[in-house]
């Protein structure tokens, strides 16, 4: 194995150094690949997994025809996401010695994502999925990734780079420690070390039911959750995360865009279809976002004991969140299942409710963010933008209600784009989504 080096894009800490303490957006990295004086090695966000080679084709695979060729992975995806709103990003995991690992960290290195933790192992290939579209709404995923490089992300490898420079926030998912044994210990060894260094923990969920079972993602989730301070999760997911979880209903299927993806059987993996629910879509419901998860963070708020202490919930007159009965989240089980993770120590716990928007449920209440609706080209990829956006508002220093406007703003983004993380707006562009049909902006 051997070691990469790559261009750094960390920023100073904020005030006090916690999370929500509102720093300044970080400054992209020098051309080259030095940080710009003043800026310091400390990332704001580490994350870690398997990135693979992308295709992406017109039509039935059968048939043959051209294909665009890209990357993608989940938290590559939020680390993109994040690095675009102009924060410090370092991600970790293992390529092959291939072009196609090549082409990965390329990607990365351009969109200003730190790599210098990543791994490059000879003899196990790059992993590889295909894109199939198969109806305006329909897309089939066929993942390659059975002995990937990706998979063989170790528990060292990942202690490394998380230590080189413990970053503020740790951000995982569910997906990492179903590749191999090797990357649930790494996973594992990623929680430990941000409990640490103190470093705030933002989960993921993405069950992936042809990675592993229902069980086998409830035996390690359900450990973890003492330790999370941000649990992000689509609503069949929040029981995998509970004591008894891995006896979920539905447990063949998964949310990863907006709450329409199924899970068939596929090459070596599994074979998923995203559907974007019609001509026009709601955007971040398919991904959800938390904040407030630690002391200092802006908006955070300090956890109320009990479970009846949450119900109500408080409101908040930004970005047209909302809270109380008629709102998603005021789903009497989803609001139990919540208040009993906040008991079990989480934080905050953000549920993903599709084209009805997301739902924050914290010790002092529950808020609703509705979905803003697009015109829908490419859900695949929203779940992951949304993430990067509220993770984005968070460091930031915003309150619930503004996490959540960023969040479905950025998860729009990617649900009115092609490709998993190619839409991804920069900070300049959020404000685009607001504005009026055939507009052009000279």
């Amino acid at each position: 194995m051997r070691g990469v080096t790559g261009r750094a894009t960390a920023v100073q800490d904020g005030e006090g150094g916690g999370p929500g303490s509102g720093p300044e957006p970080s400054a992209a990295a020098a051309g080259d690949g030095s940080p710009r004086a003043g800026q310091a090695a400390r990332p704001e966000v580490f994350t870690f997994g398997e990135t693979m080679v992308a295709l992406r084709g017109s039509g039935p695979l059968r048939l043959g025809g051209t294909m665009q060729v890209s990357v993608a992975g989940a938290e590559s995806n939020v680390a993109i996401g994040l690095a675009r709103l102009g924060h410090s990003v370092r991600w970790a995991g293992t390529v092959g010695d291939d072009e196609a690992g090549e082409l990965v960290l390329r990607t990365l290195r351009a969109e200003g994502v730190e790599v210098s933790g990543t791994t490059v192992v000879p003899g196990a290939p790059t992993g590889l999925l295909l894109f199939e579209p198969r109806l305006p709404d329909v897309t089939r995923v066929h993942y390659y990734r059975a002995g990937s490089a990706g998979s063989r992300l170790t528990a060292g490898a990942v202690e490394g780079a998380f230590s080189a420079a413990p970053p503020r926030v740790l951000h995982l998912t569910g997906i990492t420690p179903a590749l191999s044994a090797t990357a649930r210990t790494a996973a594992d060894r990623a929680v430990q070390l941000a409990r640490r260094s103190g470093a705030l923990v933002c989960l993921d969920v993405n069950f992936r039911s042809r990675l592993w079972t229902a069980e086998e993602a409830a035996s390690v989730l359900c450990e973890w959750m003492p330790f999370v301070d941000i649990l992000i999760a689509s609503e069949d997911e929040l029981p995998l995360c509970l004591p008894g979880g891995g006896g979920r209903s539905g447990g063949a299927q998964e949310t990863p865009g907006f709450g329409g993806a199924q899970e068939t059987p596929g090459a070596r993996g599994m074979q998923e279809t995203p559907g974007a629910g019609g001509a026009s879509a709601r955007a971040g419901g398919a991904s959800a976002g938390a904040g407030g998860a630690s002391a200092g963070a802006g908006g955070a708020s300090a956890r109320a004991g009990g479970a009846s202490a949450r119900a109500g919930g408080a409101s908040a007159g930004a970005g047209g969140a909302s809270a109380g009965p008629g709102a998603a989240g005021g789903d009497a089980l989803v609001a139990d299942q919540a208040g009993r993770l906040l008991d079990e120590g989480v934080r905050e716990v953000v549920v993903k409710f599709g084209a009805a928007g997301a739902t924050v449920h914290t010790g002092d209440g529950t808020l609703h963010q509705p979905a803003p609706s697009v015109r829908a080209v490419d859900a695949v990829g929203a779940g992951d933008a949304f993430v990067a956006g509220y993770l984005s508002a968070l460091l930031d220093g915003a309150g619930p209600a503004g996490r959540l406007e960023r969040a479905t703003t950025t998860g729009a983004f990617a649900v009115a784009s092609p490709g998993d993380w190619e839409g991804a707006p920069t900070r300049a562009e959020l404000g685009m989504l607001g504005s009026p049909p055939g507009t052009v902006v000279r």
